[in-house]
């Protein structure tokens, strides 16, 4: 059975979170950075962002559980640059 979600994250949380992690990459647990974010978010809400950058590739954790930023935004912009993107008609 598919966990409820009752409260989505706004944009600006999520962003904060993404920020929070590139910046400390490699440092802390999933539960210290939600100790250590600028603002507090319900831990519930956080569960669902950490989720959302785990399953679309951009963080990984180690085998000491701590968090890492592995999302390349400069590889994507390459690709992006080279117009291999395009729509079929």
């Amino acid at each position: 059975m598919p966990t409820q979600i009752l409260h989505y994250p706004r944009l600006d949380t999520v962003l904060m979170v993404e920020e929070f992690i590139r910046k400390h990459s490699g440092e802390f647990t999933k539960n210290k950075i939600w100790e250590k974010l600028p603002r507090k978010v319900m831990y519930q809400t956080f569960c669902v962002i950490f989720d959302y950058l785990l399953k679309s590739g951009k963080i990984a954790i180690d085998k000491e559980g701590k968090v890492a930023w592995i999302f390349d935004e400069e590889a994507v912009a390459r690709y992006l640059k080279k117009k291999h993107l395009f729509w079929k008609k």
